[in-house]
């Protein structure tokens, strides 16, 4: 794969991590919505989720043996970022660092992380 190749498949999570940090970044006075209980994990778990499938397409293609490898780094990632994202929050006016909202974003990347295994284990051929 030529590195211009790689490069572009990169643009898609790093288009996501800003989208993270420019809602991270509103005033907690901002976002005023009448939203039901949980769903705000919801929300980050959702994110997270398109994050992690970001991260994935970044990484592919992903040689057999590195399968699990892959998908640990990249909830890696994702747990990262979340840190990060929740040390942010908490420099924001009428926002806070909660643990909740962490779980909720790793969550959400592990699921994708979870089925994207399971999908490639199950296609890769079988040796007699």
């Amino acid at each position: 794969m030529a590195c211009y190749d790689r490069a572009l498949r990169v643009l898609p999570m790093i288009s996501v991590m800003g989208s993270i940090f420019l809602l991270s970044h509103q005033p907690g006075t901002t976002l005023q919505l009448a939203v039901p209980p949980g769903a705000d994990k919801l929300g980050h778990a959702v994110l997270y989720a398109l994050l992690a499938g970001t991260a994935l397409f970044a990484l592919l293609p992903v040689p057999p043996q590195r399968t699990l490898r892959t998908g640990i780094l990249v909830v890696l990632i994702c747990f990262l970022y979340g840190i990060g994202d929740e040390v942010h929050q908490a420099f924001v006016p009428g926002r806070e660092a909660s643990v909740g909202d962490l779980l909720a974003d790793v969550a959400g990347a592990a699921i994708v992380v979870a089925l994207w295994l399971r999908r490639t284990v199950c296609r890769q051929p079988t040796t007699p």
